[in-house]
């Protein structure tokens, strides 16, 4: 690739010799635009499944199991008006269940 010498831009094919589209500068020599690429394939990345569950752990007695401890998130399932429902998941036994309080 070249540039014009004059005011930088690059130069261009024109029918007999390169150009310069702004200032209308032409090269005596005739080059051509050469252009390539260098692809290198990555290796890949393994990924290992953990589950940790960053939700929030609060004091709820757990149905199934004689734990007191549960993880708790909330979504809102119905319309904006409703209330949200909230769900919670045993530490212990993993059981989940739902409150519309």
């Amino acid at each position: 690739m070249e540039f014009c010498p004059k005011c930088g831009a690059i130069l261009i094919q024109k029918i007999k010799n390169m150009g310069c589209p702004r200032c209308n500068y032409s090269s005596k020599e005739n080059s051509k635009i050469k252009t390539s690429e260098k692809m290198e394939t990555q290796k890949e990345i393994a990924v290992l499944k953990k589950s940790i569950d960053v939700r929030p752990v609060i004091n709820e007695k757990c149905p199934k199991c004689p734990s007191e401890t549960a993880h708790f998130w909330t979504v809102q399932q119905r319309g904006t008006d409703e209330a949200e429902t909230k769900f919670f998941k045993c530490t212990k036994c993993e059981h989940t269940w739902r409150s519309y309080r």
